[in-house]
């Protein structure tokens, strides 16, 4: 029998990523509008791990279903860990990447080293944890690719972007795949 779980989430390409590593491992994965959840938790934490656990909390408050959320984010040497856990809001919808290669214009490239960073936070009746993941990488020098969203047409890892990565190869080595994998494996304990 599969497992259900609510994502406190209705971001449509997290979900994604989410059913794509977790319904194979015996997971079934609903959005928080599927399970019938309609709140919207202020993320006033100060850590990704705080904003997890902050909307994991409110989403199972509404369920009474075992939840997880994520927060993650880009962390960039260079500008001292920024955007981190304010990624979302560094910059307008869709200029996040215009304004980072713009504050990066003149860093050379061993000073671009960067890490995405994700948190989950799982919440039920009888537990809460959480468990994180990363993918080291370095911040390319224009957007490259159209698979990913976000931050991905310039985190570079290797020679492609993660936009120019597909879902399979993403999924191997990205942020929120690690993370998804150490809940199942906390999951299946």
């Amino acid at each position: 029998m599969m497992k259900k779980i609510v994502f406190a989430t209705n971001n449509e390409n997290k979900l994604r990523e989410a059913r794509e590593i977790l319904s194979p491992l015996g997971i079934e994965v609903l959005s928080q509008a599927q399970a019938g959840a309609d709140c919207d938790p202020e993320e006033n934490g100060t850590t990704f791990a705080e904003n997890a656990m902050i909307k994991a909390k409110a989403v199972y408050d509404c369920v009474k279903m075992p939840v997880f959320a994520d927060d993650s984010g880009l962390c960039v040497d260079a500008l001292g860990g920024r955007p981190g856990v304010y990624s979302a809001r560094y910059a307008p919808k869709g200029q996040e990447c215009g304004k980072l290669l713009s504050e990066l214009e003149n860093v050379q490239d061993s000073d671009r080293r960067a890490a995405f960073r994700c948190v989950i936070a799982y919440v039920d009746r009888d537990a809460e944890f959480t468990v994180s993941g990363d993918v080291q990488g370095k911040i390319g020098y224009e957007e490259r690719g159209t698979n990913g969203f976000g931050y991905d047409p310039v985190f570079m890892v290797g020679e492609k972007s993660m936009a120019e990565m597909t879902s399979e190869e993403k999924n191997k080595i990205s942020h929120r795949g690690a993370a998804l994998r150490a809940l199942y494996d906390a999951l299946s304990k």
